[in-house]
């Protein structure tokens, strides 16, 4: 797996409409939000993961992979171990994200 960005990948970015598109592919999403500038320092996880934007953007800085910018309706999907951090916008942001059974 590599770690893919997809704009607009949901059409309606209601966090109700990126939950249920997420449900249809058979993931458990959960939610999460920051205010605007947050960061998140480096780190990696031990699982493929899913995150759709709902609401907002945020960056996601990747090793090796330059920024991701996500804004409402995007999704990006991250392999276990990429090293990344975050950088939340101006308006804050809203996503849902999901491990991926791979």
């Amino acid at each position: 797996m590599t770690t893919r960005l997809q704009k607009g990948a949901v059409a309606d970015p209601s966090r109700q409409a990126v939950e249920e598109a997420m449900r249809s592919e058979g993931l458990s999403p959960a939610g999460w939000s920051n205010q605007p500038g947050d960061t998140y320092g480096w780190h990696t996880h031990p699982y493929d993961k899913v995150v759709c934007c709902a609401r907002g953007s945020i960056v996601f800085h990747t090793d090796g992979g330059g920024d991701l910018a996500l804004e409402a309706g995007d999704r990006m999907e991250l392999p276990a171990g990429t090293p990344h951090a975050a950088t939340v916008g101006p308006d804050g942001v809203e996503c849902l994200e999901a491990h991926l059974g791979r």
